[in-house]
Formats: C-alpha cells, sequence, structure tokens
C-alpha cells in the first residue's frame, strides 16, 4: 500500500495547512470549499532542529507586509499613475561614492495616499548615453512611503527610474496561490510496456483520492509522486514532461490587480527632477573594492559602457574567444540547473571555435548536452535539474538531481561546477525550495571537502517580461523571494556569485526570462573571472 492511512489523517500532518484546501470545481459560484486530501511527500519531512530553525528564520526573513483585514476595493489599490517619487535635495552636490535617497509616495485611483506598504518595486539610476546603470534599495516604510537608497558609481547625468511590479492587493493573491495551489502548474510521465503506453498526471503533491506511484529520491528524499497507470507498473516510467497550467485561478475582483497597463510593472513618474549631477572623486580610492563577497551587498556591481564591473571582484572581459580557451584549458565545466544557464552553454559553444557540440542525441532545449575542445582539452557539460522542471520531455534516465550529480563528481582545480535553480520553483510553497538547496548546499559542503580547489558558481535568478498570466506562476516577486532564500543559504560557503539579478534589472534592455546575449556575455564574463581571476 502507497500511502499508510496515518499519512492522510489531518492532525497528524503538521505545518500541512498549505494545501489541504482547494477548489475542486473551478466555479466561483461554489460557496463551500471541498477538502481534497493530498497526498503529500513533502508534509512527511522531518527535520533535524538546526533546519527546522533555519528553515523558520529564512520564512520569517522574506515575510512580507500584509494590507489591513478584509478585501481591498480595486479603486482603493495602489494606481502607479496616480504615484509619484521626488530625489531628496536633488540639486545638492553629489560625487562618486555618495547616495542618492528617492522617496516614494503611493496613491490609490482615486489618488488617495496609500496608507500601508506591501506593494513590490524595482528602481534603477542610469545614464543611457554612458550605458551605465545599478539597482537600488528598497525600504518599505510600511505607511504608503517607499525609500530607494543608491549608491552614485559613475559621473555625470544620472537619472531614477521606479517601476510598480505588483501593488500589494496583487502580491497578496500571490501568496494565496503559493500556498493553496502548488498544483497550478502540473506534469506528466508516459509510462510504457512494448507497444502499450499510459500517460499520468504527476506532481510534488497530489490529492490522496487514487494510488500513485512514489518516485521519491531515495538519497535525497526529494519527493516526486505520479498516478499509478491503469495497467502498467510505476517501473515502466520512460519520460517527464510539462502537463499545463491551470485556468481560472482568479476571482473578477482579484484579475483586476493584473493588468499589463495598468499595474503590472508600470513606471511611477518623478513629481520634480528625475535626475542629479554626479562629479568624479578628486582621488582615486581603492577601498571600494577590498571587500569580501557578500551575496546580500547592495548593489554588487553596475553597468558602465555596457559592461558589468562587479563591486566585489575584478571582472575581465573575455571578448576574444582564444581568451576564453585559454582560460579553459584542461577544464572540465558542468552546468546544472534551468534554461537561463543552459545560455551559457550555448554562448560558450557559440562563441568558441575550437568547441564542438558532440551530439548525445537529446532532445532540443532539454539535454543533457556536451561540448568538446580535444585540441585544449576542454570538456563542458549541461544538464537540467530535477523535477519540478517544466521542460517538454525529460527521459526519465535523465531525471537526475543536483545533489546526486554532485556527489559523483571527484572535484579538483580542474573542475568548475556552476548552478542555477529558481524559476520553477515559483509555483510551490518555499519549504519546496528550501529542501532542494538544502540537499545541494549538502553536496556541495562534502564536494569542497574532498576537493577544496573545486570552483563553484552560482547564478541568481533574474527578472522577465511579466504579464496577467505569467505573474501567477513566474511573477519577479516569486523569484525575488525565491532568491532571498538562495542567497542567505549560501553565504558562508565557499561558492561564488554570478549576480543575474541585478544584471538584468539594471540593464536598459526590457526584461526577459531568456536575458539578451549582451547581458549573458557579461555573465560569462564574472563567471571566467573566478575560473580566472586577474594575479595581480
Amino acid at each position: 500500500n502507497l500511502f499508510p492511512p496515518q499519512h492522510l489523517d489531518d492532525d497528524t500532518v503538521s505545518g500541512s495547512n498549505w494545501i489541504t484546501e482547494n477548489n475542486v470545481q473551478h466555479s466561483l459560484s461554489q460557496t463551500t470549499k471541498t477538502a481534497r486530501k493530498p497526498y503529500c511527500g513533502y508534509m512527511q519531512q522531518t527535520l533535524s532542529k538546526r533546519d527546522q530553525a533555519e528553515q523558520e528564520s529564512l520564512l520569517a526573513a522574506i515575510q512580507w507586509p500584509k494590507p489591513p483585514d478584509g478585501k481591498v476595493a480595486f479603486a482603493q489599490s495602489t494606481d502607479p499613475a496616480h504615484s509619484d517619487f521626488v530625489i531628496v535635495m536633488p540639486s545638492r552636490f553629489f560625487k562618486v561614492g555618495d547616495q542618492l535617497e528617492v522617496l516614494v509616495h503611493m496613491r490609490d485611483f482615486q489618488g488617495k495616499p496609500k496608507q500601508y506598504g506591501g506593494d513590490y518595486l524595482q528602481a534603477r539610476i542610469h545614464s543611457p548615453v554612458l550605458k551605465a546603470g545599478a539597482t537600488g534599495r528598497i525600504v518599505d516604510c510600511q505607511n504608503g512611503l517607499y525609500k530607494v537608497f543608491f549608491t552614485l558609481l559613475w559621473p555625470g547625468e544620472v537619472k531614477v527610474s521606479v517601476s510598480l511590479v505588483h501593488p500589494s492587493e496583487a502580491i497578496q493573491v500571490l501568496l494565496r496561490l503559493r500556498e493553496e495551489r502548488p498544483d497550478r502548474v502540473y506534469f506528466k510521465s508516459s509510462f510504457k510496456s512494448g507497444r502499450y503506453s499510459e500517460t499520468t498526471e504527476c506532481n510534488v503533491c497530489l490529492p490522496g483520492d487514487l494510488p500513485v506511484c512514489n518516485f521519491t529520491d531515495l538519497y535525497t528524499g526529494e519527493p516526486w509522486f505520479c498516478y499509478k497507470p491503469r495497467k502498467l507498473s510505476c517501473a515502466s516510467r520512460i519520460s517527464h514532461a510539462k502537463g499545463g497550467y491551470l485556468k481560472g485561478l482568479l476571482t473578477h475582483e482579484e484579475s483586476l490587480f493584473f493588468q499589463s497597463d495598468v499595474n503590472i510593472k508600470r513606471p511611477i513618474l518623478s513629481s520634480g527632477p528625475d535626475s542629479v549631477i554626479v562629479k568624479p572623486k578628486a582621488f582615486t580610492d581603492s577601498s571600494s573594492m577590498d571587500r569580501g563577497e557578500d551575496p546580500t551587498a547592495s548593489p554588487s556591481g553596475y553597468y558602465y559602457e555596457d559592461q558589468w564591473r562587479s563591486r566585489t571582484h575584478w571582472i575581465q572581459n573575455f571578448n576574444k574567444s582564444d581568451d576564453i580557451t585559454e582560460c579553459l584549458q584542461g577544464k572540465v565545466i558542468h552546468l546544472f540547473g534551468d534554461s537561463t544557464i543552459r545560455q551559457w552553454f550555448e554562448y560558450l559553444t557559440a562563441f568558441v571555435p575550437d568547441l564542438v557540440e558532440f551530439n548525445l542525441g537529446s532532445p532540443k532545449n532539454v539535454g543533457p548536452f556536451m561540448s568538446v575542445d580535444l585540441k585544449h582539452n576542454i570538456l563542458l557539460k549541461f544538464r537540467c535539474h530535477g523535477p519540478p522542471i517544466r521542460f517538454s520531455t525529460v527521459f526519465s534516465s535523465e531525471l537526475r538531481y543536483i545533489a546526486n550529480e554532485l556527489n559523483g563528481i571527484v572535484g579538483g582545480r580542474n573542475t568548475v561546477i556552476a548552478i542555477t535553480i529558481w524559476s520553477h520553483f515559483s509555483t510551490f510553497p518555499v519549504e519546496v525550495y528550501i529542501r532542494r538547496l538544502r540537499n545541494i548546499r549538502r553536496s556541495i559542503i562534502q564536494l569542497l571537502d574532498r576537493s577544496p580547489k573545486t570552483l563553484i558558481v552560482i547564478r541568481t535568478a533574474n527578472v522577465q517580461e511579466l504579464g496577467p498570466e505569467v505573474s501567477l506562476f513566474n511573477s519577479d516577486w516569486y523569484s525575488f523571494q525565491l532568491d532571498s532564500v538562495m542567497r542567505k543559504m549560501f553565504s558562508g560557503i565557499a561558492v561564488h556569485f554570478v549576480d543575474a539579478w541585478e544584471m538584468s534589472v539594471a540593464h536598459y534592455l526590457p526584461h526577459n526570462l531568456h536575458p539578451h546575449e549582451v547581458i549573458v556575455k557579461n555573465q560569462i564574463d564574472a563567471f571566467l573571472s573566478y575560473v580566472c581571476p586577474l594575479q595581480t
């Protein structure tokens, strides 16, 4: 029996209220919610005291301010067009290295000032002529006022841009969906024996009303379930794929908080000047570079002439393919994660002539992929992370968890590993993501323990283009929350960061889940600068 009854008793399942109530019928007229008892491997996780304490502190750190009780009517929700910002003392003397403060005043659609916080903003300073840009640090005063702090990092005319990604009222909907509807993206697997095949639905959690196949990973304990095929055995699973996205998740009132030209990623304009003049520093200050790498420092870098300059380490520009070949000579590079790190594989393979893709016969965009440079002894590999992953079709035998893959790597000074894992976790409660990172982190610590010279780089999340649909599944707010968790969990470990988040927010190009090539090139430059640091 695949599910012992004690796991289906509500009272034995602690901390599991996030999926107990789900509307089976998707009609809005239905007033009583039907409790669907899920069969949920996630609920059975027993954590050590230390892991439990860490999880609680991580969840506390990403808690988001809630609007006052009760439903807020659309007219009383945040309207970016009625809101504005002012630069504090815009005409004072600014020099490179100074702080710039901006005050943002939020108002509703009737022009009334908002009395509470919780709006999600993004902000940057930029000088279009110089192709320069940097992100700002946003402080929610929780009374309708927001302060944004920028560090002025280059001289010239510097312009301020602020945008409302989502009003606080929309964030509450995203929170509700994350806890109550982890099934809003669903997956499927094919089972095959001889000429007979069946396809069933799969997820981290499944409602417990039908027999399931338990594909929970034996080593990491990562949960994964599919409904049992009618005639075939669980062992006959041949592939995994994304199933689809649920529709009709919002009430009419809620849908008003997600309108492209109204309140999703809309600019907030200044009520006064929106730029300042910054003078160069009188002397060259070297102290700006001697800080250690802090994944939570803000900003971690800035663009100047379309080149990313980190504030924590020197970045070389690998403009010639020969420079990359020289850097990677004799090395094995493992890229693990989603399509945003597959971009690294594609960029390097296209840019370096001697690095030739070896055809493994893998499905397009899915992998695994491998490129080889026999002359310089370079091996570059990409493999996607384990489920949940919204890829078209991944063969079961290639469905592997990053933690397990790391355990199979010897490591050493010629081994380079880069990891990114975030986007496919945005539809699940954060605990699911914390568990995944905990497993990966354990494997990283063990790998660095046996082979301390192994280089490990983590690519952060990035922002993307958002519309009413995408927001419910992949909003930047979800990504931002996961990214905050990731940075905290990996701080204090000997891993390096490529801040793809800031590199996507600070750039002038429109946001894209798969950033433009110029941004990818800057990510690669940052990555390779860890692999081959300048000998100073």
